[in-house]
């Protein structure tokens, strides 16, 4: 889809109201980006607009460069070419404004409890104590952890260590919430139900959401919109497909069921793609 293109659908989800006034979120721009390392291209003048308080899920084959995309967002890895804009602002490194939950929860401090986790980034801007210990209140009553403040980390379940990473994030009010495959480690009762939980947050909350998956399913359940990567190197943003489902949403819908079967068949072309390149036989990767 052309750069236009995705700008006018961004800003329709604003008049329909996925992306209302009242979100916190802060808008998203990626300009014809292009990231090396070395002679590597990861990703080849990838263009995306995301709306303030918008869910986008990227999808793609492993190695096509979502992660890498993400941490461009997030100020980690620089551009070769191209810019990136958050909140009308350029991003020229990482900024409090840009929360990032990874995949594991050995991002989480083990020998701070679940409330002075959630209270590091409050205590690091010298938020004032009252505020601070009423951001972490909030937090961790919207995760569900309440109960849970005092204990460590190695007390919790996998799923409530997610959620103490969530919650540390958001109590940070970020406008924009970057998350890299942050139920894959999970076993599948456990990311459904985190699944559901998130959207139910982002619903509370409304920041801007780019979440990283290589599941189908997921993206669905929770994306405004779903945004299809080509096979890297030089991977591409290749599709962008809205997601008119009403939240909470029913993966068994007939309309959910056809959207999976359509990315599915986008996802396998491309998983193809790479087989082939590797000289690897791709069976059938058709739905």
């Amino acid at each position: 889809m052309p750069w236009s293109a995705a700008a006018e659908e961004a800003a329709a989800l604003m008049e329909r109201g996925t992306a209302p006034e009242s979100a916190k979120g802060g808008a998203i721009e990626l300009r014809d980006v292009t990231v090396r390392f070395g002679d590597f291209v990861a990703v080849h003048e990838a263009t995306i607009d995301i709306a303030p308080g918008e869910f986008v899920c990227l999808l793609g084959p492993s190695g096509c460069g979502k992660s890498t995309l993400l941490n461009v967002i997030a100020g980690f890895v620089p551009v070769a070419a191209g810019h990136v804009r958050v909140a009308g602002q350029d991003v020229t490194g990482p900024d409090v404004s840009r929360g990032v939950v990874f995949q594991s929860s050995d991002a989480l401090f083990p020998w701070l409890t679940v409330r002075q986790n959630v209270g590091f980034g409050p205590r690091m801007r010298r938020v004032n104590g009252a505020r601070a210990r009423e951001l972490c209140d909030h937090y961790l009553e919207l995760v569900g952890l309440a109960d849970a403040a005092e204990r460590l980390p190695s007390e919790l379940s996998g799923g409530m260590r997610q959620r103490v990473q969530i919650a540390r994030v958001l109590a940070n009010e970020p406008p924009v919430v970057l998350m890299d495959e942050p139920f894959g480690a999970l076993d599948a009762q456990t990311r459904e139900v985190m699944q559901r939980e998130l959207d139910r947050i982002w619903r509370d909350t409304r920041p801007t959401i780019v979440f990283v998956t290589h599941d189908i399913t997921e993206a669905l359940l929770l994306a405004d919109r779903v945004l299809t990567m080509t096979a890297g190197p030089a991977a591409a943003i290749k599709e962008i497909y809205p997601v008119h489902l009403e939240r909470p949403r029913d993966e068994t819908a007939t309309d959910a069921i056809e959207q999976h079967r359509v990315l599915r068949r986008d996802i396998g072309a491309e998983v193809s793609k790479t087989l082939r390149a590797q000289g690897l036989h791709d069976g059938d990767a058709r739905s």
